[in-house]
């Protein structure tokens, strides 16, 4: 079905977005979709947002998880978010993609930035409509005329950093974790962690990682075709087993024998990070096999007792802190305006007895004042308007044939 175009900032700049919905291909009967929908109006979609370094296999494990979900009886194909602008191409089928809302080539050129920087900003760019994003996941869980979802996807970008410490991979982190039951899988690859130094450095990353979300939090071992992961659970769980693969370890020790600096420091990171491997869940699998992805999923659905048990509470917690700070500010405010209003009272009672607000002014003032956004269309998922069909596309602003920015013809406004 193709909608007209429209520009959703038509007001500011000249930067037109698009947004590609894509249908599930999966199919149920009649039956199976009312139950399915019965218990999806009890039971929120969970959030699994793939972290990882570059080349752990974050991609290929979300097309190993969609395979999966769609492989089960019944089937519970899963609402997947693409949001890695730079990908050339992905091994499954995205219901919302980034690279058809932001160009990515594009912003590079006409901001003058790098790879990484071209990836950053068009991560900023998307993040600017996620509210309409977050309304089209809820629409489709509620959706009683379809299978409910039971699990949404997101697929980060491969740069770690552009999605953990950036104000838009938190924003989105925060969005999904306060609407949907959340939870962090952390792709570690393991062929390339048999060194204790690169074992140690991707723990620490992922315990500076579930410290900053808060969120429930799973190790996933993958490339467990290429090498099992035995070995990283017995160092996570045996202090002395990773001490005495330290120490066995090539440039341990300097030319006097001694333990070498960074072998103390990893020695007592070790020590450190005990405690954090023992509120860790770990699983091994394998993107290309699928082996360990039960072992996963059952993770997975142990992780929403913990997000609806420590999570959730800690939300409503920090909200009730915001809203008191916020009514405490509003009633500081309006007894300093009553204080201040009273002394004018005081000081010349004719003048304030004469100061009345005119409602000439106040319509002239409701006239003006115009909502830049009031024409952006809401983002509509229209499949329960028209069956899922294989390969259908709902281009909810203009039609693509291509990605190509020059047929397009967008120019992006340049900073200042």
């Amino acid at each position: 079905m193709e909608i007209p175009i429209f520009d959703i900032f038509s007001s500011r700049t000249s930067l037109q977005f698009t947004f590609i919905v894509k249908m599930s291909s999966t199919t149920a009967s009649t039956s199976t979709s009312t139950s399915a929908s019965a218990e999806g109006s009890t039971k929120k979609p969970i959030v699994i947002i793939t972290i990882g370094m570059a080349g752990s296999g974050k991609t290929t494990f979300v097309q190993r998880m969609n395979s999966y979900l769609n492989s089960l009886e019944p089937p519970q194909a899963p609402y997947v978010l693409n949001l890695d602008p730079a990908v050339t191409s992905t091994p499954f089928d995205a219901n919302i993609d980034i690279r058809d809302t932001v160009n990515y080539k594009e912003v590079m050129k006409q901001y003058n930035l790098g790879p990484n920087g071209g990836i950053l900003t068009a991560l900023n760019l998307f993040t600017t409509k996620f509210d309409q994003v977050l309304g089209l996941i809820e629409k489709r869980a509620d959706n009683l005329r379809q299978a409910a979802i039971s699990h949404v996807i997101l697929d980060t970008p491969g740069q770690i950093e552009i999605f953990t410490w950036s104000a838009s991979g938190a924003i989105i982190t925060d969005a999904v974790a306060s609407s949907f039951p959340t939870v962090v899988a952390y792709i570690i690859d393991t062929p390339r962690t048999t060194a204790p130094a690169t074992f140690m450095s991707n723990m620490l990353y992922a315990c500076s990682i579930l410290y900053k979300t808060k969120l429930p939090f799973i190790l996933v071992f993958n490339k467990t075709d290429v090498e099992r992961h035995d070995f990283a659970l017995e160092w996570m769980t045996d202090f002395e087993a990773f001490q005495a693969a330290l120490a066995n370890h090539a440039n341990s020790r300097d030319s006097e024998g001694e333990p070498t600096y960074m072998n103390s420091l990893m020695n007592s990171m070790s020590l450190v990070l005990d405690e954090f491997y023992k509120h860790l869940k770990a699983v091994g699998v394998s993107s290309l096999t699928g082996d360990g992805m039960k072992e996963f999923f059952e993770a997975v659905e142990a992780s929403r007792e913990e997000y609806e048990k420590e999570y959730l509470p800690e939300l409503e917690r920090v909200k009730k802190e915001k809203a008191d700070r916020l009514n405490a500010v509003k009633e500081d405010s309006m007894r300093r305006m009553m204080a201040d209003l009273a002394v004018d009272r005081k000081r010349d009672p004719e003048a304030f007895d004469n100061d009345r607000w005119e409602r000439e002014d106040d319509d002239e003032d409701d006239e003006e004042d115009v909502d830049v956004d009031a024409d952006d269309p809401d983002l509509v998922d229209r499949s329960e308007e028209h069956g899922p069909e294989e390969g259908e596309y709902i281009d909810l602003t203009q039609v693509r044939t291509n990605r190509d920015v020059e047929d397009l013809n967008i120019r992006w406004k340049r900073p200042g």
